[in-house]
């Protein structure tokens, strides 16, 4: 039998919480986002005005763009930016949506030649608020 092996760290992870105006406010027990090292990991995000709380239009179009314009300021608000994402993940509630989420998508992640960041899409049964989209973001600071 091969001894337990010990894991011992010379500092505690260091957390930063992520808060912006400029995104909806979180309305549960987690954070806008979260700074660990060079990292930003940011909360799901869906269509949501921040200067009203409430979803915006119905179309796919106009959802992903109020979607990335909230991740944008999140990311900002921590140090970083859309140029700077490694991973996304996308969760569409119809995947017929998937085009026009996908012209959204590169125009915020693939635009002036960006490297686009690695991407996980999903198709789920039901969002929050009955949304059609869904987007979390890693991003190096």
């Amino acid at each position: 039998m091969e001894p337990a092996v010990e894991v011992r760290y010379n500092r505690p992870m260091s957390k930063i919480v992520i808060a912006t105006g400029k995104a909806p406010a979180a309305i549960g027990p987690y954070s806008q986002g979260v700074r660990v090292g060079n990292l930003v990991f940011t909360a799901g995000q869906i269509p949501i005005d921040p200067a009203t709380q409430q979803v915006v239009a119905s179309g796919i179009t106009e959802q992903t763009t109020r979607v990335f314009e909230n991740l944008k300021a999140i990311l900002e608000a921590g140090g970083s930016n859309l140029a700077r994402v490694v991973k996304a993940t996308v969760f569409l509630k119809d995947f017929g949506d998937f085009a026009a989420m996908n012209a959204v998508y590169g125009a915020y992640l693939g635009a002036d030649g960006m490297t686009p960041p690695a991407r996980t899409t999903v198709e789920v049964s039901r969002l929050p608020k009955d949304v059609l989209v869904e987007i979390e973001l890693i991003a190096e600071v």
